[in-house]
């Protein structure tokens, strides 16, 4: 009997004021588990602007304790009562200036699984994340929830192999990339990167991408999230490049065999030869 999982991905547009945010996100999570969807992952920072377009002390503020702040809690009774794993990309305060880009997992029964910090933060224009956020130093975790193994990698991160590449060698069933990225020069970026990341690593790949222009910047967030398989087909249709939409796929998970068994990639792997790759 073949292993399917119906995911689900969440984009969305600013409301302007954070409870509100929240408010759509939950409603997102029954529309979600009243489709079947056993796993749902949010769009970057999920509950407020994308504030990197620039830099202001006062969007400190949105941090927050993982997992002991109100979100995490209110989204942890949320997950228990429906049954649903979720991944919420937040803004998270270790302590009073220590920040992280994080993505909390909690699993079906509202369980708190872990985290993932962004690794990679850039500081361009638009984009001055390095203001507001510390690298990531969690490594690459990989999460095993009731639908299987989970990783999760943010937005900027996408255009650097290595992390994909540590979440297949942790067992990654599925990877969530949610996002804020907006037209213009990475573009063309998004519906290349990730499949070739699925082909390469094997596994399937759910990137997520908020909509719309936001009174903080002239950022255009153009959506078009999406599931795609180790194949690099898409799962089903892109999503709006400008609406509100839950994505929600059925994932034939037999297809990871499949294509590991035809394509030996970890197999033939050479870590033996790729110590100059690590070098500053």
């Amino acid at each position: 009997m073949s292993r399917v999982i119906r995911a689900a991905v969440f984009q969305t547009a600013w409301t302007g004021d954070k409870e509100s945010m929240i408010q759509v996100h939950e409603q997102a999570v029954r529309d979600a588990a009243a489709q079947g969807a056993q796993v749902l992952c949010f769009q970057e920072l999920f509950y407020g602007p994308y504030f990197c377009q620039v830099q202001d002390k006062a969007f400190y503020e949105y941090a927050e304790r993982i997992p002991e702040g109100p979100i995490v809690r209110r989204f942890q009774s949320l997950a228990s009562e429906l049954g649903i794993v979720l991944v919420l990309p937040m803004y998270e305060e270790e302590q009073p200036g220590v920040l992280y880009n994080t993505s909390a997992v909690i699993d079906a029964d509202g369980s708190y699984l872990g985290k993932y910090r962004k690794h990679h933060i850039p500081q361009v224009e638009g984009f001055w994340e390095k203001f507001y956020f510390r690298p990531g130093n969690s490594g690459w975790p990989v999460f095993d929830t009731a639908v299987g193994k989970v990783g999760v990698y943010i937005c900027y991160d996408r255009h650097f192999p290595e992390g994909w590449r540590a979440l297949g060698l942790a067992g990654a069933e599925i990877v969530f990339n949610p996002s804020a990225t907006s037209r213009g020069l990475s573009a063309y970026l998004w519906q290349l990167e990730q499949p070739a990341a699925a082909v390469a690593n094997e596994y399937f790949v759910g990137a997520i991408n908020r909509v719309g222009v936001e009174e903080l910047g002239s950022n255009d967030f153009y959506g078009t999230s999406y599931f795609v398989d180790p194949e690099a087909q898409f799962v089903g249709e892109v999503a709006s490049d400008k609406e509100t939409e839950l994505v929600v796929r059925d994932l034939d998970m037999d297809k990871l065999r499949t294509v590991r068994d035809r394509w030996q990639f970890y197999r033939d792997r050479r870590p033996d030869a790729y110590g100059p790759l690590t070098a500053p």
